[in-house]
């Protein structure tokens, strides 16, 4: 088929790239505008583009697709299907019902569940064991459209927002490109989203990555592994901002242990305090490559930090430069 493909971030280019591979005929690629990046704030191309200028397809960057002469050199394009992945653009119903087989959008979550702009953190955040990928059949709404076909991803104890990133991106290119087949060939049963079974995974806000200590551990697990690219949680140190970026919940039943600790020879940066009779955001023990934080229940065993201004670091590295002890505090940024 003749096809236009719509996306903007990393997430959309294996999608790109195997619709290329399965023979396609991408007449263009839309993306957003170069933007400035970095410290620097050089300019730099999306992802997106970068890849379709390596397979010399034409690159199309409206500011505002809904305007008059962007929906014209959208026609002029005579595709068959517009794709579109995490484009970051509202299409308009003329855009919509344009080609032949209209738009499809490759959406990261198993629709009704999880609409909206940040699907893949809050399948995390909120403790989900299986997302997927939903290939729609694009409407006026927000991901409201029929749902074409589907396939499920089990998200691991351990996961985090960037691994089930590439996962979902992996997934979605692979059923873009059956989705193609089918829709080309008549045979594909358009499903209608059950609204009532909906949610909406509302974009994410740099105050979310504030940690609350007195929540429970393992309600800040998926807290932390779901923020980790961005915003990142974060916790305050000595009146500085201490990034979280590796840690893991201690099951209950290792609590006396580490409560008892110190009575068992355990040396001075060994410490502990009594587990669970401290106050959210207590170091309850440090051991020279981790160190314990009471939540409002449980306790989570930290890995891995960032200090303010300085790069991401084992706990043991941290602890060189930044001796602990149990009893310290550690704060919620404002």
């Amino acid at each position: 088929m003749k096809v236009v493909f719509m996306g903007t971030p990393d997430f959309a280019v294996g999608a790109l790239e195997a619709i290329i591979g399965a023979g396609h005929q991408v007449t263009a690629v839309v993306t957003q505008p170069d933007k400035p990046k970095g410290r620097g704030k050089e300019v730099q191309m999306s992802p997106v583009k970068a890849c379709a200028l390596s397979h010399d397809i034409p690159v199309f960057q409206p500011v505002k697709i809904k305007e008059a002469q962007a929906v014209e050199t959208l026609r002029s394009y005579q595709a068959d299907i517009f794709v579109v992945a995490a484009f970051g653009q509202i299409l308009s119903e003329e855009i919509l019902t344009m080609p032949k087989f209209g738009c499809v959008n490759i959406h990261a979550s198993l629709l009704p569940k999880y609409r909206g702009a940040g699907p893949i953190q809050w399948a995390i955040i909120n403790g989900e064991k299986i997302t997927g990928v939903t290939i729609m059949q694009m409407d006026k709404g927000l991901d409201t459209g029929d749902m074409l076909c589907k396939t499920e991803v089990a998200i691991a104890p351990d996961e985090t927002a960037d691994t089930l990133h590439d996962k979902l991106a992996a997934a979605g290119a692979r059923l873009i490109v059956e989705a193609l087949v089918n829709i080309e060939a008549g045979e594909v049963t358009p499903v209608k989203q059950n609204d009532e079974e909906s949610c909406y995974a509302k974009m994410l806000t740099k105050a979310m990555g504030k940690i609350d200590w007195r929540m429970e551990a393992q309600k800040l697990d998926c807290l932390i592994r779901g923020l980790i690219s961005w915003p990142g949680a974060s916790a305050v140190f000595r009146e500085k901002t201490l990034k979280i970026w590796k840690e893991e919940v201690v099951p209950e039943h290792e609590f006396a242990g580490i409560a008892t600790a110190a009575g068992n020879g355990v040396p001075a940066q060994g410490n502990a305090a009594a587990a669970g009779n401290e106050a959210p955001g207590t170091v309850v023990r440090v051991e020279k490559d981790a160190f314990y934080v009471q939540t409002g229940h449980g306790i989570l065993k930290i890995l891995e930090v960032q200090p303010e201004g300085k790069k991401r670091m084992a706990v043991k590295d941290f602890l060189l430069g930044y001796p602990m002890k149990a009893g310290e505090s550690l704060g919620m940024p404002e």
